[in-house]
């Protein structure tokens, strides 16, 4: 019950208590009034009548006797009067039992008016001649008492309910800061730190407001000084030490956006030619800034927003051109070419480096495209000094048909198999807490087909909604069969979260498993929802009213930035492989997991740990309080 309806009810409590008891001693007192008018007023007429009947009593059987008491007895509020003589014979008896049907009888039974007898001796001359007596109605006392109890009843209700009206509005301008302060700490926990500007009146609540205001300034300054810490941290961690170039973990992230975006690409495999000859040679200075300026050249020539160059190790760095034609890559390999030849007559070595490239292509795995890029370096080391050679393209359109056919046969007929994989532990518990599920395809003889290109394909024709459909109820399936505990991680992809029809089949299947919904955890990796992040935060919001889940998985150093994963508020950020292999000996990455940890911890996300191999990793992790790990 709310504050305000308390403080209403105890206070209309007070006030009904209040008005009841006035009211009650109100009628009390009227009540009393009126007997005592009553008893006055026949004494008076008691008196008065015989002073006037006085002269008459010589002779009983005088008529004016009977006329004097008509007149009082017709004018008067009376019961009955008596005229008797001085032997107590009754010589006239005036009655007049008239019932007030106005009157409820209960109010008369629980307002009882006793009536009392007046009387006055009679003389005449010097002797007793009889005496008269008279008895007021009660009736009439009972209608004055009735319509003053009504009158005074409906004030006291008018007043009443004004009252409360005008103490509902009190209430609600005094406690409305209070709402202010609810909404604020919602706010808070949703990561939005906001301030009160005007303060309320009330002293209390205005101690309250300022002291809201300090917290919410302070987790705001702490977000801002953590997320500053994660930014310098992380750019350490994606950027090489020695030439300031993009890690081979950024080409691969970038590898993973090529094959959702679906453009044309090439990748150029660069090696600068007898690196370990030349640190014989001149020393390992001498070959750091041949490094730099390596890398330098590399930067100024292909200085554009679709270039993209990476440092895989020692003297191996890679070019992935994106949005480009067959003549745009050699124009840049050609420049490349050239450049190279200058910087070789600086360092007295005409013949430094050599460029294989190759077309990206959406069917091949990232892994074959350098091994084919790497092939074709070797060709162009074969042609000449600072040479390149582009490989020609495969048959892509054959190979995209392959698939589609491929990817609709299994589609259609459901020839796909959920598997659970990657069981996600507790480092508190050590119980399994979240599962996976992976998708296992088979071709037509059976043999196992690549699930990367599968899902590319399915998305590119739109048959991905259907599949992540499938891939659900088999969840669902698992669960209940199992009877499993913990929840099950659903990997969704951006065409199927945008899907209106897929939306409302997913809100009719989770409002006929209310119990299963809190299990199932919908995933996004981290490099899919910068893209549009609008769309993830509208189905996230969408699939917690649902009472689901959702994860951002393979969150790393150049994938996400902290606000924006403070924005989709999800319920778990999944660390990338790279993040916690290896982080027992790189302080640098402990502390960026820390401080994404902390960040976790006052937006309320748990942070999990992927694929942790080393015992010492593991036990590190552990000692940073993440929620859980795989392994």
């Amino acid at each position: 019950m709310s504050l305000l309806k308390q403080l209403l009810i105890i206070i209309s409590a007070l006030f009904l208590m209040i008005f009841s008891v006035n009211f009650a001693i109100s009628v009390n007192n009227i009540r009393s009034y009126l007997q005592g008018e009553a008893e006055i007023h026949a004494q008076d007429t008691a008196t008065s009548l015989g002073l006037s009947l006085s002269p008459y009593m010589h002779n009983e059987a005088d008529p004016v006797i009977l006329t004097m008491m008509n007149a009082i007895f017709d004018m008067g509020y009376y019961k009955e009067i008596k005229l008797v003589n001085v032997t107590g014979k009754s010589l006239v008896t005036l009655s007049n039992a008239k019932i007030f049907t106005e009157v409820p009888a209960w109010f008369v039974e629980y307002l009882p008016m006793q009536t009392t007898t007046a009387s006055s001796e009679i003389s005449s001359g010097w002797s007793m001649a009889g005496a008269i007596y008279v008895t007021p109605n009660p009736g009439y006392a009972y209608l004055k008492l009735y319509a003053q109890a009504k009158r005074s009843f409906y004030y006291s209700l008018i007043t009443f309910v004004f009252a409360n009206v005008l103490l509902f509005l009190v209430l609600r301008f005094t406690l409305l800061p209070l709402k202010k302060i609810e909404k604020m700490a919602l706010r808070i926990s949703e990561g939005q730190f906001e301030l009160i500007e005007r303060l309320p009146w009330t002293t209390e609540v205005s101690n309250v407001t300022k002291s809201m205001n300090i917290m919410s300034g302070k987790i705001a300054a702490s977000i801002k000084r953590l997320n500053a810490k994660l930014d310098i941290v992380g750019a350490k961690l994606k950027l090489d030490d020695l030439t300031g170039l993009h890690k081979k973990s950024g080409f691969n992230t970038e590898m993973k956006r090529l094959f959702v975006r679906h453009i044309e690409a090439y990748i150029f495999m660069i090696k600068v030619d007898g690196l370990t000859s030349l640190v014989k040679e001149r020393g390992s200075d001498e070959i750091d800034l041949l490094l730099k300026d390596f890398a330098q050249l590399l930067t100024d020539t292909s200085d554009s927003d679709e270039v993209g160059i990476y440092r895989f190790y020692g003297a191996e760095f890679v070019v992935l051109l994106q949005g480009a034609t067959v003549d745009h890559a050699r124009e840049l390999a050609q420049k490349l070419s050239a450049a190279f030849s200058v910087l070789g007559e600086k360092y007295s070595k005409p013949d430094i480096a050599h460029i294989g490239v190759t077309p990206f292509n959406p069917v091949v795995m990232t892994e074959d495209m350098l091994f084919a890029a790497n092939e074709a370096y070797e060709k162009a080391q074969i042609i000449g000094a600072n040479s390149y050679f582009i490989g020609a393209a495969e048959d892509k359109a054959k190979g995209i048909a392959e698939w589609k056919a491929l990817v609709f046969s299994v589609v259609d007929n459901r020839q796909y198999t959920a598997s659970f994989v990657n069981s996600m532990q507790s480092l508190q518990s050590n119980q399994i807490v979240m599962q996976d599920v992976f998708t296992l395809v088979s071709d037509d003889q059976g043999n196992a087909v690549a699930v990367g290109t599968f899902i590319s394909i399915a998305e590119k024709f739109a048959k991905i909604v259907e599949l992540d459909k499938g891939v659900i109820e088999q969840v669902l399936e698992h669960i209940k069969a199992g009877q499993i505990q913990y929840a099950i991680a659903i990997s969704l992809s951006t065409r199927t979260i945008k899907n209106s029809d897929f939306r409302l089949w997913l809100a009719q299947l989770l409002t006929d498993n209310q119990d299963l919904a809190s299990q199932l955890v919908f995933s996004f990796s981290a490099y899919a929802v910068e893209k549009q992040v609008d769309i993830f935060q509208e189905f996230i919001e969408f699939v917690h009213k649902l009472n689901a889940k959702s994860m951002i998985k393979r969150f790393e150093y150049h994938s996400l930035s902290i606000e924006i994963a403070k924005q989709l508020k999800p319920d778990y950020i999944r660390l990338a492989r790279d993040v916690g292999q290896g982080i027992t000996g790189n302080k640098s990455q402990q502390v960026f997991v820390a401080t994404i940890q902390e960040i976790g911890e006052l937006l309320d996300i748990d942070i999990l740990a992927e694929n942790v191999v080393a015992e010492q990793d593991f036990n590190t992790l552990k000692a940073m309080r993440l929620s859980g790990a795989s392994r």
